[in-house]
């Protein structure tokens, strides 16, 4: 087979069906700051920064995709909140946003032209898009309107929310579905190829199962049906566990997996519906020796990669910052030697 370029070998991965070899995705956001010998706080400042950050990151590892994400604390800036930088890590929101929910049916919704940390995505898509040209996918995201209040008002109240003021949290929902619409449409509408929809809160884990069709499937299902572009959800290092067929359901093309979950077992249970992203720990990652990469990288490929289907990528979403060079050097070494199709029965390293 020809060798496909990153958009084709995704497209025909999200078909199920078996490209040149398994696409993978280094979502990788602060170590642009890294490649240019920059702080993180500057380099977050400019957009041409970022852009530069990017694709010097894909030159070196040759992944298939380039992230347009910078850091999730952007839309709770949008809403009022501030940003706390930090030197080896990604910078986190502040004090909650919204600190009195009676004031929330007076709340209006952020115009995205008018947020300066949101503008800035803007501009960094459209320079991916740009530099580009057509052949490598390029990420969007938004936080989920179900997720999003973590920032906004907190975890603790956030939940007396949802159980105690059903009102409230049903007009909130409202206003975070109209801002995450807007606010995805927008990143297509600059260059993104896709939308990456985190959902944290909608995981089991955090949220009883039994709630889900009527809390994070519910908004999740009216929010994704408006994005005007594929969308793929991300429980951010949550499991699925029992709400994978109501996920499903959503309307989402593919879904990043924990790396807590049986990949086999869910290649067999999405039987073509939903592409798998997954699920390489980014946390014990930033330990492993370059032969431990390669191992984890090769046990995901025999469990994810026949038939399709699969992007090889972590398992929340951002790589951490303390993630070593040489590791990410092995991950991109090992899927281009492994996960060329058809996949070699001696994939597993014991094999």
């Amino acid at each position: 087979m020809n060798e496909m370029t990153p958009l084709e070998r995704v497209l025909c991965t999200l078909g199920h069906r078996e490209p040149d070899r398994v696409p993978f995705f280094l979502l990788l956001t602060m170590h642009g700051a890294r490649e240019l010998g920059i702080g993180i706080r500057e380099y977050y400042s400019t957009p041409e920064l970022v852009v530069e950050g990017q694709l010097r990151l894909r030159k070196r590892y040759g992944h298939d995709c380039l992230y347009g994400f910078l850091y999730a604390a952007l839309e709770s800036e949008a809403w009022g909140g501030e940003t706390a930088f930090r030197d080896d890590g990604p910078p986190n929101a502040l004090a909650p946003c919204i600190t009195d929910i009676r004031k929330i049916p007076h709340l209006e919704v952020p115009r995205i032209t008018e947020a300066p940390g949101l503008k800035k995505v803007l501009e960094v898509l459209a320079g991916l898009k740009a530099r580009a040209k057509g052949e490598v996918p390029i990420i969007g995201t938004v936080m989920s309107p179900f997720s999003l209040p973590v920032l906004q008002l907190g975890f603790e109240r956030y939940l007396e929310l949802i159980y105690r003021e059903p009102e409230l949290f049903c007009e909130l929902m409202r206003l975070n579905t109209e801002f995450c619409v807007a606010w995805a449409n927008a990143q297509l509408a600059a260059g993104a190829t896709a939308i990456c929809y985190f959902d944290p809160l909608s995981s089991p884990e955090m949220t009883p199962a039994s709630d889900y069709p009527r809390l994070g499937g519910a908004v999740a299902r009216a929010t994704l049906s408006r994005i005007q572009g594929p969308t793929a959800t991300h429980l951010a290092s949550g499991r699925l566990g029992s709400i994978l067929d109501e996920v499903a359901g959503t309307g989402t093309a593919a879904l990043g997996v924990s790396s807590r979950e049986d990949l086999s077992a869910l290649k067999k249970s999405f039987s073509g519906r939903l592409a798998i992203l997954g699920n390489l720990n980014g946390l014990e990652m930033c330990g492993w020796s370059p032969e431990q990469a390669a191992g984890e990288v090769r046990r995901a490929l025999s469990a994810g990669a026949p038939g399709g289907g699969f992007i090889l990528s972590d398992n929340h979403g951002e790589i951490p910052w303390q993630v070593p060079d040489r590791v990410l050097e092995a991950i991109s070494e090992t899927v281009r030697r492994w996960g060329r199709y058809p996949i070699a029965p001696e994939v597993l390293p014991d094999a």
